[in-house]
């Protein structure tokens, strides 16, 4: 298989193909994270992406500090008492990809991240997937050449959809996600797939497309899987 049908056979099998996590990917950042004064400093977490990191939860009720990222900051400090963290999150409610890559530059990559964890899948049903992977690849490629350590996430649910029908936008672009992980050797963390495994994602639903606490919850035992 070449080109383009290559790309729609990998798109529609990586929900069924489990994606290796490569323990070494941020041994770095680990590294770093372990180390004492006055050799330390300050590691950078960045959380790029749309309402969810941003904290939005029963709109417009902002959680900033049930959200995923200080969610991964708490488990980063128990982990690592002696690291000084960051968490910066540069998440905008109601963002997609494409706005989100337009600011990367002067807004994102400003803050030098250690690790830069992007999530705009949930939003960029409104551009469809071919617009929304350019703006992923341009995102990623950027944050590469610049030696950053990347964790793209799949979305959450809407549960106001069939969100785990094979046919709704929500399932293509997780699937779409996963690729990009894959062809760009960054971190996954999945948080479609931690979401379609419960059995009733309701009890985690702040509102039909944003997550409670305990929905953020599932989503920072994603990253923390890559931080541990």
């Amino acid at each position: 298989m070449k080109g383009k049908f290559a790309w729609i056979w990998f798109l529609w099998m990586a929900p069924m193909m489990a994606l290796a996590q490569d323990t070494s990917y941020l041994a770095s950042v680990r590294a770093e994270l372990r180390k004492t004064w006055p050799n330390n400093r300050a590691v950078q977490l960045v959380f790029h992406g749309h309402s969810v990191p941003a904290g939005y939860f029963a709109t417009p009720a902002v959680h900033t500090l049930e959200a995923y990222p200080q969610q991964v900051l708490k488990g980063v400090k128990a982990l690592y008492p002696t690291a000084v963290v960051n968490t910066i999150v540069t998440a905008i409610g109601g963002e997609n990809a494409e706005q989100g890559a337009k600011r990367f530059e002067a807004e994102v990559l400003i803050h030098l991240p250690d690790v830069l964890f992007i999530d705009y899948g949930l939003n960029d049903r409104s551009i469809g997937l071919e617009r929304a992977k350019a703006a992923w690849v341009k995102m990623i490629r950027a944050a590469q050449a610049k030696g950053i350590k990347v964790i793209l996430l799949t979305p959450s649910p809407d549960t106001a959809t069939d969100w785990k029908a094979s046919n709704n936008p929500l399932f293509q672009h997780a699937a779409q996600i996963r690729a990009l992980a894959a062809e760009f050797k960054t971190g996954l963390a999945d948080s479609y797939a931690a979401f379609a495994k419960q059995a009733d994602v309701k009890p985690l639903m702040a509102q039909s497309n944003h997550p409670d606490g305990e929905g953020h919850q599932l989503i920072a035992k994603e990253l923390m899987n890559w931080l541990q």
